[in-house]
């Protein structure tokens, strides 16, 4: 499967970890700031880190910005420049594009002018919007540590038919399940002789590498 390519503009906290998770998960990430150290901390977690301004049109044209499948917009409280970013992305052609709002009003003006998917950073951990983005498989993600985290993973084709044991996911991908939904009902605890079946969204805990690996395999 073709790499996506995103490029993530305006790193504060937010950003970086989307940025930074999204780099994890084997993709192409360009981060863009106007702030020069905050380029440097990025340089090694990223695939390219630049110093820029993102309401400068000559510059974005000058990166590139059209060739990216993703952007992924999180300037902090200066609205006026989330805005005209935004602007700017989208009459450059990058297809999908995602920003941040710090208010309805914002949120309001960024999906006026075609911003796909408007983010409030305290609905919406940055970890979590990073998996959604880069596998449809992945419907909610929340990181309990550093080591550890619980994704619900809708099943994927290969699985469905299979019994929990014959699909064995603690010796291949080394990640227990907790429970399996269907329809409305959860059943808590799923038996080895449990089946999988289509639109089944299985609720499993591991560590971050493993889920990572998971979620390239089945993405």
């Amino acid at each position: 499967m073709k790499k996506k390519q995103f490029v993530v503009i305006g790193i504060g906290r937010f950003g970086s970890s989307i940025a930074k998770t999204l780099y994890s998960l084997g993709n192409d990430v360009m981060v863009i700031d106007s702030d020069e150290e905050i380029i440097q901390e990025m340089a090694d977690s990223v695939t390219h880190a630049v110093q820029a301004d993102g309401t400068d049109e000559h510059s974005l044209r000058t990166l590139g910005i059209t060739n990216f499948d993703v952007a992924v917009i999180t300037i902090g409280s200066n609205v006026q420049a989330s805005i005209m970013t935004a602007l700017l992305v989208k009459e450059l052609g990058v297809k999908t594009i995602i920003a941040k709002a710090n208010t309805e009003l914002h949120a309001k003006v960024l999906k006026k002018i075609g911003v796909d998917r408007v983010i409030f950073p305290e609905r919406d951990m940055g970890i979590r919007v990073a998996h959604n983005l880069v596998s449809a498989n992945i419907l909610d993600y929340v990181e309990l540590s550093d080591d550890y985290s619980i994704a619900e993973i809708v099943s994927p084709q290969e699985w469905h038919g299979k019994t929990m044991k014959e699909l064995n996911l603690r010796s291949k991908y080394g990640i227990n399940v907790m429970a399996v939904k269907r329809d409305n009902e959860i059943n808590i605890s799923p038996s080895a002789d449990d089946h999988i079946e289509e639109g089944d969204v299985i609720v499993a805990i591991g560590g971050i590498e493993e889920l990572n690996a998971l979620e390239n395999k089945i993405k």
